[in-house]
């Protein structure tokens, strides 16, 4: 049976060679990409596919029944791959690949016994094949000709969007650039710019390129860049060595814009470490201040006046006996935690988006800069009371989305075995409870009606970072009220000098937006702190139900909390036992049921706290329930049956449906966080949180819709990965039209750091697909075509990945479900599961 159009590449490479002859004796091929994965994580190369050994198998005519008859297939001079995808570090260093010219044909022979040919008796064959083919470039040179020809709109990218010929003449290696051959396609192109940009920057004028290169696997080679390249550069931490550039805020308005850095009180050697900088580097100007003991709202308003960065975590530095490092000072050497930003142009140290990222950072094995953002989160706890928005002094009031509890387990599965691991779960469940008690369960942000928590921060005027035009048409018609120019009334307003009670409740949820990550949704708009969200309450529900597993399991029920985390009216020694914590999560479940949940429409809703009632929008927040683990199984399964259909688009889920957002036009734009985009988190919890439930097709699905369209922009767009996508967009899903526009987009020759959470979430969302689905990954299989092509194959049996487009109850029938009906606020939907292999998965081992 025939494949559809557009499969080709799961079945077999859709990629070849072919040959042509240009110019008197001179030969000439093509090539273009991407080529095929062999699943193994590494592409296998088009010119070895062709490999014509590759037909000496047990169907081989020189072959007879058994071994005995089969041909013995040996290599002689093997020529060495490993090197053919090492970082561009490595590959164009001074003993890289790329400096190398080596030859050597790979000789393969074959016995072919008598008996397979009793008329000639045994012979030995043997066939010299060309190692991997290789271009030799000169790279200025190279590189000039590839811009001129194929950068038509001069941005230093090729994308399918430049008009140049698609093709490019180069020499190849064995022929001493001799005999010549073509690169065609945009994406081989591209990835030629990207490979001489890396050269250039290694000083290299002259390279060996190896075809593989520019010929690889799409999949491979954005899973090789986030690996190799993009985490180092998005990779920060604060100390001498940069404190001059990261402590200057690009936010700072005042008059005299200087690095200023501020310490807690209870880091006297940061303190000190600081001071002797400032007094040795005087060119720099670092102001070294002490933060306040007594941090206010006005206090945090005064700070505007000289805004700074705030001091986060520092180890003492050992040598390789592990003795301290002393300084010139005489003083214990410090070196700052390093950390993950959420794009290049970041500094700071930031709260949701340091969890998202650790979840790609353990799959590709970098678990320890997990352990030291886990370390920074307990001393920003410590220290400034709460996980902030990020370590600037305007943010000390303002928290984002709690995952701490989460993100401890998971480094904590990693490091058990060495030297200190329960010492470090202490650390940040400590840490943990006392963010919980202060900050998520205390005033403003707790309701004490309903005991649900909403995201409602302190702070005084206009939010000092953002830009000072942002607020200009909410504040013109009060300053003309008070016949004031705008930065006069600014001044009045934030120094409290006159007094705007619509003001103050339009800037407390402003800053509620801020606080919850979703900056801006109209689902928030002018209403956030009075929100009791699904998004923050499942995230307090998983902390509740962490820490209960967390003293249980690893603390013999009971955890004594020391001092410097202990919480206003705690007593010295206070004990958290399993108990307390276990009611906590069963009391908010209760709660969550009976204020969100709706049966009706199979997801849940904000609760405004004010009110008293539920909102009617619809978000894909409603999932973090899954995640969380709030969700009955009833309650999940009619989740997915009437649920997901609302959010899933061609790119994945959206943040919000069409109907919740409403109309959008000149006098009321679109916001980034409402329809038609898509964003990691969402993508990345419900992924999670379907596999909990064991909906292991519907996460596949999901996962294979998002890490196609960042595949295919990244192949299309000169390897972009940006903060987030229109999912509505499959040519060009990374134009967004919002505002503040997209970041990730603006680089030259090659991508630097992609975007921290969608790096994370491509790593993770290609580990949950198939092998299968992979390598239609790999040769940009949408997912329509993709279902298609395996359901017309019958390869996974009974398929089960279509949406469900019906009534519930048809939903509920294919779905293996016996549907009963809505039963109203906070019931259930009765239920059968369906004993079908299509839900059989591995149930997320934090629960």
């Amino acid at each position: 049976m025939s494949l559809p159009n557009g499969i080709s590449g799961i079945a077999k490479d859709s990629a070849s060679s072919g040959n042509s002859s240009s110019g008197g004796n001179t030969p000439s091929s093509s090539i273009s990409g991407p080529s095929t994965s062999n699943g193994t994580g590494h592409t296998t190369p088009n010119a070895r596919n062709n490999n014509p050994m590759n037909n000496l198998s047990s169907t081989n005519p020189f072959t007879t029944n058994g071994n005995q008859g089969r041909p013995h297939v040996q290599t002689g001079s093997a020529h060495d791959t490993s090197h053919l995808y090492s970082a561009p570090s490595i590959y164009y260093g001074e003993n890289g690949a790329a400096a190398k010219r080596d030859f050597r044909n790979r000789t393969f022979s074959a016995v072919v016994p008598a008996q397979a040919q009793p008329n000639f008796g045994s012979r030995r064959l043997s066939l010299d094949v060309p190692g991997d083919r290789s271009f030799d470039l000169p790279v200025k040179t190279t590189l000039a000709e590839l811009l001129k020809n194929e950068d038509t709109d001069n941005n230093y990218q090729i994308t399918i969007e430049d008009a140049g010929p698609g093709v490019l003449r180069v020499g190849t290696s064995a022929s001493g650039g001799h005999n010549r051959t073509e690169i065609r396609g945009h994406y081989a192109l591209a990835c030629l710019l990207q490979e001489l940009t890396f050269a250039e920057e290694h000083n290299r004028a002259h390279i060996t390129l190896n075809e593989a290169r520019i010929n690889e696997n799409p999949v491979d080679r954005l899973s090789r860049f986030i690996g190799d390249m993009f985490w180092e550069n998005l990779t920060r931490r604060i100390d001498g060595s940069n404190v001059a550039h990261v402590a200057r805020d690009p936010k700072d308005w005042t008059s005299d814009p200087r690095p200023r850095i501020y310490i807690p009180p209870g880091a006297p050697e940061q303190y000190e470490y600081y001071s002797n900088i400032a007094k040795d580097q005087p060119e720099i100007r670092l102001d070294v201040q002490w933060l306040a003991t007594n941090v206010t709202p006005e206090y945090i308003r005064d700070l505007n006046n000289a805004p700074g960065l705030l001091a986060v975590g520092m180890d003492y530095v050992l040598d390789k006996s592990g003795n301290n490092v002393i300084d010139k000072h005489g003083k214990k050497l410090l070196q700052g935690k390093p950390f993950i930003v959420p794009g290049g142009r970041f500094n700071e140290f930031y709260g949701w988006d340091s969890y998202m990222a650790s979840l790609g950072l353990i799959i590709q094995g970098k678990v320890h800069i997990c352990k030291s953002m886990v370390e920074n989160f307990a001393f920003c706890i410590e220290h400034y009371g709460k996980i902030l928005n990020a370590n600037r002094s305007y943010y000390l009031g303002r928290s984002q989305p709690p995952f701490l509890t989460d993100m401890i387990l998971r480094v904590y599965e990693k490091i058990y075995h060495e030297p200190g691991a329960i010492d470090f779960l202490r650390l940040g469940t400590l840490a943990a409870i006392k963010e919980y008690y202060s900050v998520w369960m205390a005033e403003p942000r707790l309701d004490e009606r309903t005991g649900l928590s909403r995201y409602r921060p302190t702070g005084v005027g206009v939010p000092p970072e953002t830009e000072p035009s942002h607020f200009t048409h909410v504040l013109e018609p009060y300053a003309k009220k008070h016949n004031m120019t705008h930065d006069e009334f600014v001044d009045a307003y934030t120094m409290k000098r006159v007094h705007e009670p619509e003001l103050d409740e339009y800037f407390l949820h402003d800053r509620a937006v801020r606080e919850s990550g979703h900056d801006t949704s109209y689902r928030l708009e002018k209403v956030a702190a009075n929100l009791a969200t699904v998004d923050l309450n499942s995230c307090l529900f998983k902390i509740e139900n962490d820490i209960a597993k967390i003293i249980k399991t690893y603390f013999d029920g009971k955890l004594a909390i020391p001092k410097e985390f202990q919480t206003k009216g705690m007593q010295d020694n206070q004990i958290e036992t399993t108990g307390i914590w276990e009611r906590r999560f069963r009391k908010r479940r209760v709660a969550m049921d009976k204020y969100m949940w709706s049966a009706e429409d199979g997801i849940y809703f904000d609760y405004d706290t004010v009110k008293q009632e539920r909102t009617t929008y619809e978000s894909a927040t409603t999932f973090w329930a899954m995640w969380a683990g709030v969700a009955t199984t009833s309650q999940a399964s009619l989740m997915v049956i009437k649920g997901l259909p609302k959010f899933e688009l061609f790119g994945g889920l959206v943040s919000g449906t069409e109907k919740s957002r409403g109309k959008v036009g000149l006098s009321r734009p679109n916001r980034q966080w409402d329809f038609p985009f898509g964003w990691a988190p969402h993508q990345i919890l419900a992924w999670i949180g379907l596999q909990r439930y064991n909906f292991q097709e519907e996460a596949e699905r999901l996962a294979y819709r998002w890490c196609y369209m960042v595949t295919k922009a990244f192949v299309d767009f000169n390897g972009i990965v940006v903060e987030k996508y229109d999912l509505t967009r499959p040519a060009d899903p990374q134009r967004v039209e919002a505002e503040y526009g997209n970041q990730g987009a603006d680089f030259k020759g090659v991508p630097r750091e992609g975007f921290g959470w969608v790096n994370s979430s491509y790593i993770l969302g290609v580990s949950i697909l198939s092998a299968h689905q992979r390598r239609a990954l790999g040769t940009l299989t949408d997912w329509e075509t993709f279902a298609k092509a395996t359901q017309e194959l019958d390869v996974y049996g009974n398929n089960m990945s279509a949406l469900y487009t019906g009534s519930p109850e048809q939903a509920a029938s294919e779905h293996g479900i016996q549907y009963a009906g809505p039963h109203g606020n906070g019931s259930h939907v009765g239920y059968h599961p369906h004993a079908s292999a299509s839900h059989a998965t591995a149930v997320n081992k934090h629960s």
